[in-house]
């Protein structure tokens, strides 16, 4: 781990993921969680290279994206600070260490892709966030594919007002929307919310030909509004057919071919390849 005190912040990230949050559950069980997989996997195929690659999972977690590239055929490995993460990989079969963004273990020009989720968001410094897309780009090997997720500083806004609780956390909301995190965010103090703009001009120095998405779309705030008013209770039939969750990948699908509508989503998606 890089000689900062950055490093202090860690267990911050290890206890919420070991104690108060289980990230296993969370692509599975929510609708925005199912959306957000699914609307993932359609987006990567559009730029893997063909199997097999060797592909870097960087704040992967417990390895759900990293099984299935595995499945398509890929040589992955998996790399997260949480160990909890990384025994449920290596008990699914995935190749995991225990790592930190900001200093990958990896040979320069040794990984066709890097997929990074978490340390965009988790990495609260702008100077931490340049080192780990540093870093990636480090062991892209050239024309490697750079794959970055991060939230949408809008998000907390529109989600909290469909959800009701705009508020009792408007402070928090105004905090996020002002300067991109907030020290009081009962969900988890240490997370950076990212608009459009900010996102590239992290990673464009470090690739080319960014391309910007929005992950779950405008029609992931279907997603939100069943999660958060029918989550456990049956839905009416009116919301049950069609399915929601094809509704909301039919509306983010459609809005793929505006770019303007990449700011309405709140996971964005940033792709691009080293030059």
């Amino acid at each position: 781990m890089p000689d900062s005190d950055a490093g202090l912040k860690m267990p911050e990230i290890h206890d919420h993921y070991t104690d108060r949050h289980t990230e296993a559950d969370r692509l599975v069980t929510t609708l925005k969680g199912r959306l957000e997989l699914q609307r993932l996997q359609d987006l990567l195929l559009e730029h893997l290279p063909t199997a097999p690659a060797q592909i870097a999972d960087v704040g992967g977690g417990p390895g759900t994206h990293a099984a299935w590239l595995g499945k398509l055929g890929h040589d992955v490995v998996l790399l997260d600070p949480v160990e909890r993460h990384i025994d449920q990989a290596r008990a699914a079969g995935i190749n995991a260490v225990v790592g930190d963004a900001r200093q990958l273990p990896w040979d320069n020009e040794s990984k066709d892709v890097v997929l990074m989720a978490g340390p965009m968001y988790h990495l609260t410094e702008p100077s931490e966030r340049r080192v780990a897309v540093r870093e990636a780009a480090r062991v892209l090997r050239p024309d490697g594919l750079l794959a970055v997720i991060a939230i949408n500083r809008n998000a907390n806004l529109i989600g909290s007002t469909l959800a009701n609780t705009l508020q009792e956390r408007r402070e928090v909301v105004e905090d996020i929307l002002n300067d991109g995190f907030s020290f009081e965010n009962e969900r988890m103090a240490q997370t950076t919310y990212h608009t459009v703009a900010q996102l590239r001009s992290e990673i464009a120095p470090f690739v080319d030909r960014v391309r910007m998405y929005g992950l779950t779309g405008p029609g992931g705030w279907l997603t939100v509004v069943i999660d958060a008013h029918f989550n456990g209770v049956s839905l009416p039939d009116s919301m049950e057919d069609p399915d929601p969750l094809e509704t909301a990948l039919a509306c983010s699908r459609l809005a793929d071919q505006q770019p303007a509508l990449v700011h309405a989503s709140s996971l964005l998606l940033a792709i691009g390849k080293r030059a």
